[in-house]
């Protein structure tokens, strides 16, 4: 009697070890939906949680976290205004071709580029030089329109190809003066851009002598008034080979002129200002004036995003980090009090992509009641950013991958863990008292 009472004993603490074992063994996952939790920021910006690769045979699922800020529309919209010098030193050889040559093609990219499946944008080209007849000079026609407003890049490329170069000297401020007229009154983006390779010498109405004070300071007020009217202004000045020699007229040189008309490229009259080189033309038009049409971007600021977790998700499975977050800053690990992760993120420019991933393994001593039951892998998502305006908007969301533990068929019942106490304390207590009672019939 005494041997099978052990020997029962001994069988049940098998049967516990068995059953508690196979369990991990033998159990799979699988991932019932894979959802992408999606919050949106501003117009074109977004928040995303999903589930990006999952190991079933380890039991484990990586998800990510990513924040892309794409408040930047893809093209320009308004109306631009080409004001272009025509005057005789355009045709200066540059190599095997000549200067006006190189800020035509330029130019060309540019439209180009701007309207290339654009049909908010509009441009119109004026040219600009001095009038053949002398006794025009200083009026608005040493300007004259080569396109108005068009959102047809062939037409506006067949106009100005066929500028003719006329005036000796140049007169921008009848250009500005011109341009400005063509203009629409729709409440939109206005863009002047000058292409010129000189100093102005001509102004409307000047006293007659050319580079003056008079000339300067007409020139350097249309600038302003034009942008004190809402008029974004960029200019490109080329040319300009011997910056400290003096024209005739004058005694300022052509850089104290250039300076005292456009400023500087750090502090410029008005707008934005390029003074570059010939070999810097095509780089200025076609990739640094294009960039400056574009719209200004804006920047994400104060972003917060907390990810909680279930309870059964903490019990019952390890959480690591794959990879850290590139941007900004996250909770080394799950804050036990709030089952929540935290990554602030200070600024998010324009084009930058802020992520984080992270993995959920199943642990070996899990408890094997959620066997079959649909597992959230998040609770929820709470995230707070600061908008364009300065206002803290806040939102939420509870779309989550879920998962889904099974274990195949047994003749035994489940090896959870009230079962397994069970028996073990009935297997226990039916040797105990059979002990006993052996003892007691031998007395």
């Amino acid at each position: 009697m005494k041997k099978s009472v052990f020997i029962t004993l001994f069988l049940i603490l098998i049967l516990v070890a068995n059953i508690s074992f196979a369990s991990y063994e033998t159990v799979t996952m699988e991932v019932v939906e894979e959802p992408i939790c999606t919050i949106e920021i501003g117009e074109n910006s977004k928040f995303e949680k999903k589930l990006i690769s999952k190991d079933l045979n380890n039991k484990e699922v990586t998800l990510q976290l990513q924040v892309t800020n794409e408040e930047s529309f893809t093209q320009p919209t308004g109306e631009i205004m080409i004001v272009l010098d025509n005057s005789q030193s355009m045709t200066h050889e540059i190599g095997e071709t000549t200067r006006y040559d190189l800020i035509l093609e330029s130019a060309s990219t540019l439209i180009n580029s701007l309207l290339d499946g654009n049909d908010n944008l509009k441009i119109g080209v004026v040219r600009f030089s001095s009038n053949l007849d002398a006794t025009k000079e200083g009026t608005l026609e040493d300007a004259s329109l080569v396109s108005d407003l068009s959102s047809d890049p062939e037409a506006l490329n067949s106009a100005i190809s066929n500028i003719e170069f006329t005036g000796l000297r140049t007169d921008l401020d009848a250009g500005l003066s011109l341009a400005s007229q063509y203009f629409t009154s729709e409440e939109n983006n206005k863009y002047i851009i000058v292409l010129t390779d000189g100093v102005p010498n001509l102004a409307l109405d000047y006293e007659g002598n050319y580079y003056s004070d008079d000339v300067i300071n007409k020139t350097n007020s249309r600038l302003q008034t034009l942008e004190a009217s809402g008029y974004n202004i960029i200019t490109m000045l080329t040319g300009i080979d011997e910056p400290d020699s003096t024209p005739g007229t004058t005694s300022k040189t052509f850089a104290q002129i250039i300076e005292e008309t456009f400023g500087t490229e750090t502090n410029p009259t008005a707008g934005k200002f390029y003074y570059v080189q010939d070999d810097e033309i095509e780089q200025t038009i076609t990739q640094d004036i294009y960039n400056d049409l574009l719209p200004i971007g804006h920047t994400l600021t104060d972003i917060t995003i907390t990810d909680y977790f279930p309870q059964e998700i903490i019990d019952n499975f390890e959480f690591a980090y794959v990879s850290e977050a590139n941007i900004g800053n996250i909770s080394a690990e799950v804050d036990p009090e709030t089952n929540s992760i935290t990554w602030t993120i200070p600024e998010l420019e324009v084009g930058q992509t802020a992520t984080v991933q992270y993995k959920l393994k199943l642990k070996e001593d899990f408890d094997s009641n959620i066997v079959d039951k649909i597992l959230d892998t998040n609770e929820k998502v709470d995230i707070t950013y600061t908008n364009f305006e300065g206002e803290e908007i806040s939102d939420t969301s509870d779309v989550t991958p879920k998962l889904r533990l099974t274990e195949p068929p047994k003749v035994l019942p489940k090896a959870g863990t009230p079962i397994l106490i069970a028996l073990f304390v009935v297997g226990v207590g039916i040797a105990v008292f059979s002990y006993v009672r052996f003892k007691n019939m031998e007395r």
